[in-house]
């Protein structure tokens, strides 16, 4: 059997990028039962997921651009008209209503994680040689993540939601859910047969490919449409989305014979690096939703307790700047993320 396309190696790829999913799901299936299908949601586990990995896992962009000498001079413009253009939009919308602002925000970030898994199959199927129905693997990761939300969407009375409530647009539509979920079913019968069609014919398997689709399959199903908990949901969705790309920046990307993994992962990666890039993408995360707790929410003061010296902002012609302004780095990230990963191959 050929080699397995890796990103970095069997185990760091299998514990960082692949094993995630189904770390969750355990943790999920242990759950109390009302935490898998209620709002609850315990404040140590909120600061865990929310601020430690969804949150923090956005500041691993400014160490591919940033805060990176060469990829800063590379992507000069980008990096200049990005934040100003994510800025502008976010203050247009938002003088359009905060809810507006947010429906815009939580539709972009979906297809920013929709499209995190289509780059890792794309990442995982760099060495494969060109057979027929190739094209499944790319149709499945797609499916396995709009599926489900196509199923949120036709399914109002969720108990949980992407940033605020109603910022996803529902309709109750049981037939709907129904032919989705035939497609969905169908697709991943032809793929399985595709894959025990190529192992009979050329003993060939692409282990991080289908580990890969498996663990999209297993979070996005499981958190969003078997279970409807917001504890379930977010612990699957923050763990198979952040740790998986953190380790993807520390990783610097694939490794080439050309490219080191100290010269991918850029000038910053140096003796105390991986102590740096933990310490900076909490510490960041921590100051941004102290800011949003002390000037916006005022929901998590003993977290933020000194964030709560700050003047809480209700005026609406104050929130259409601010909003925008502290949404700046998630939106900021969910747009250079289209461009940095980006190879010619």
């Amino acid at each position: 059997m050929p080699a397995q396309p890796w990103i970095r190696s069997p185990r760091y790829d299998g514990l960082l990028i692949l094993a995630p999913p189904f770390l969750a799901l355990l943790v999920v299936l242990v759950l109390p039962a009302p935490y898998r299908h209620s709002a609850a949601m315990p404040l140590l586990a909120w600061v865990a997921l929310v601020v430690l990995i969804d949150v923090a896992h956005v500041y691993g962009t400014l160490f591919q651009t940033y805060f990176d000498p060469v990829r800063r001079r590379q992507r000069r413009m980008l990096l200049w008209v990005v934040p100003l253009a994510c800025y502008a939009a976010g203050v247009a919308l938002h003088s359009l209503g905060g809810l507006v602002f947010w429906r815009a925000l939580a539709y972009l970030a979906v297809f920013h994680f929709i499209r995190q898994q289509y780059g890792f199959l794309r990442i995982y199927s760099r060495q494969e040689a060109t057979v027929p129905g190739q094209w499944l693997a790319t149709a499945l990761i797609y499916y396995a993540t709009i599926y489900p939300l196509l199923y949120w969407h036709f399914s109002p009375g969720r108990n949980f939601n992407w940033f605020v409530d109603g910022d996803f647009v529902q309709l109750d539509w049981p037939a709907g859910r129904t032919v989705a979920t035939a497609l969905y079913v169908g697709l991943i019968a032809v793929y399985s047969a595709r894959e025990a069609w190529l192992w009979h014919r050329n003993h060939t398997f692409n282990m991080p490919r289908n580990l890969l689709l498996a663990g999209t399959l297993v979070s996005w199903y499981v958190g969003i449409v078997l279970f409807n908990g917001d504890l379930a949901f977010t612990l699957l969705n923050v763990v198979s989305h952040g740790i998986p790309y953190l380790a993807l920046v520390w990783a610097g990307g694939p490794k080439t014979a050309q490219a080191p993994a100290a010269t991918r992962r850029g000038a910053w990666a140096g003796r105390y690096g991986l102590a740096v890039f933990i310490g900076a993408v909490v510490l960041f995360a921590f100051i941004e939703e102290g800011l949003w707790d002390g000037l916006v929410w005022r929901e998590h003061g003993a977290v933020f307790g000194w964030f709560q010296q700050l003047p809480m902002v209700a005026s609406p012609a104050l929130l259409m700047w601010l909003v925008p302004l502290l949404a700046l780095p998630q939106s900021t990230h969910y747009v250079l993320d289209g461009f940095i990963w980006r190879r010619r191959k």
